[in-house]
């Protein structure tokens, strides 16, 4: 898993059916992998979210079409703020295929809205992750990072309504998950404001290896309190 989820800066077996259609406006999907499977409910197989910015779609990533793009935005000093992935091709390369040949407990992702690549996130069991040694983790929840890619994209509350959407679409699609969490590094302002933006709370703050983070948390049951 990546040390912190940013990019908000103004700034870790098998699969079972079919392969699922393209997403409207999408690239075409990445060949099946563990990453796309049961652990985290066919996270392939979802369908697009609606957003005010149009229509957006996780889309699981496939190396060989997305290692340059995402290259490029681990290199913007924006982000490697945070990721700390910034070099060349084989740093991030190493970073996806950690999770794409593991378990399917996490899931690289293209954020594609209105059929144009210009996120990545990563959907993770929190409660199968590492940082579930590091605050009261329950069965089946589930963890966001994120990142945006343009600097155009940040800084004007378009990361909190992607935020809103991904997590009303853990919540639809993935009905043992009883709250989406996320640990945005405390020194990430605008991340930890996206959050609270998009119905996360801020639930304390919690030291991991690499940083001092603020434990968010969206419960399924206050969700539409929102």
């Amino acid at each position: 898993m990546p040390p912190t989820e940013s990019g908000l800066t103004s700034p870790p077996d098998a699969v079972h059916g079919d392969p699922p259609a393209p997403h409207p406006g999408a690239a075409p999907p990445a060949a099946p992998t563990p990453a796309a499977g049961p652990l985290l409910d066919d996270l392939a197989a979802w369908p697009p979210a609606d957003t005010p910015a149009g229509p957006f779609a996780l889309v699981p990533v496939d190396p060989g079409r997305d290692l340059d793009r995402i290259v490029a935005w681990m290199n913007e000093p924006a982000v490697n703020a945070f990721w700390e992935l910034a070099g060349p091709p084989e740093t991030t390369a190493a970073h996806l295929r950690a999770q794409l040949d593991g378990d399917g407990r996490s899931v690289p992702c293209l954020g594609v809205l209105d059929g144009a690549p210009m996120s990545y996130w990563e959907i993770y069991r929190a409660d199968l992750d590492r940082v579930a040694r590091y605050y009261p983790a329950r069965p089946h929840d589930t963890g966001i990072h994120l990142l945006l890619g343009a600097g155009r994209d940040r800084g004007r509350g378009l990361g909190t309504a992607l935020l809103r959407a991904t997590a009303d679409l853990v919540l639809d699609r993935r009905p043992r998950c009883g709250r989406v969490i996320a640990e945005p590094d405390l020194r990430n302002t605008p991340s930890v404001a996206a959050f609270l933006g998009a119905g996360f709370r801020y639930e304390e703050e919690i030291q991991l290896p690499e940083k001092r983070a603020a434990l968010m948390v969206r419960d399924r049951a206050h969700r539409h309190q929102l």
